[in-house]
């Protein structure tokens, strides 16, 4: 299992084919400052670009949170210039773990708040313990949910539901989360983790080539009429159809063997 760090405070481990996306930073409950977005970018723009990684598991060192969203302490002492240089180190954090395109779990326990939760939602899927709480408080400090969660939310469970949860800023605890679909999976207590790295297993014995190409259908087909969505995912199914995977696919199906995936 090799490890890379990028900057203090972000970590990719490596399973096989599965990539893990750690946040790094415990003693401030992943807090997310300048210097973690900057490095979360840097850690998906790598990963994005590496072939060998099918999926892609996001994290956290911290027992008490998965992440609490943005750091306020450092953002008290920022004066309004100072926000404005931030915002795209903040949203490039966000919009990197977004775009990876290769599928993503998120694997949460604890708080995962604010930011954090949008980290969260900008995964394909969400695997949560028993003692996970999320939510979107922004608009209790003053601000909205900026880094993806008005337009995540409400893909997820609805409109309605999203602007509730989102006016109200209230906290939801693991069960009513998985009710109302904020989360997909439930795990028991401090099993989050175990349970999304099994999950991304099983998904990256899968083609590579369909993955990717799976995953781009349904993301950029999102909110078209269904004529239109159709036609991204014929480009798709083009995209896969002639490539390699499909054909070690069709051939192992053949001779009764598990595929070894070219990858292209």
């Amino acid at each position: 299992m090799g490890e890379e760090r990028y900057g203090e405070f972000v970590l990719v481990r490596r399973h096989g084919h599965v990539a893990e996306l750690v946040l790094d930073r415990p003693k401030a409950m992943n807090a997310v400052s300048t210097e973690m977005a900057r490095s979360l970018a840097a850690a998906c723009t790598a990963l994005g670009m590496d072939r060998d990684a099918r999926v892609v598991v996001l994290t956290s060192s911290s027992e008490r949170a998965f992440c609490v969203g943005a750091d306020l302490k450092e953002r008290n002492s920022f004066s309004d210039a100072d926000l404005v240089r931030q915002r795209p180190v903040a949203r490039g954090a966000y919009t990197g773990v977004l775009e990876l395109p290769v599928p993503t779990i998120a694997a949460v326990h604890g708080f995962a708040l604010g930011g954090g939760f949008e980290l969260a939602l900008a995964c394909d899927l969400i695997v949560a313990d028993e003692t996970a709480v999320v939510g979107l408080p922004e608009v209790s400090v003053g601000v909205i949910p900026g880094g993806g969660g008005t337009q995540l939310l409400p893909r997820r469970v609805g409109a309605a539901r999203a602007a509730e949860l989102i006016f109200t800023a209230r906290r939801l605890e693991a069960p009513e989360a998985a009710a109302l679909g904020l989360v997909d999976q439930l795990a028991g207590a401090g099993r989050d983790r175990e349970e999304a790295l099994a999950l991304a297993t099983r998904i990256a014995k899968n083609s590579p080539v369909g993955l990717r190409s799976a995953k781009r259908a349904l993301r950029l087909g999102q909110g078209l009429d269904l004529r239109a969505g159709l036609e991204v995912e014929d480009a798709a199914w083009r995209a896969t159809a002639f490539s390699g995977d499909r054909a070690e696919g069709v051939a192992a199906f053949n001779e009764k063997r598990a595929p070894e995936w070219p990858g292209e």
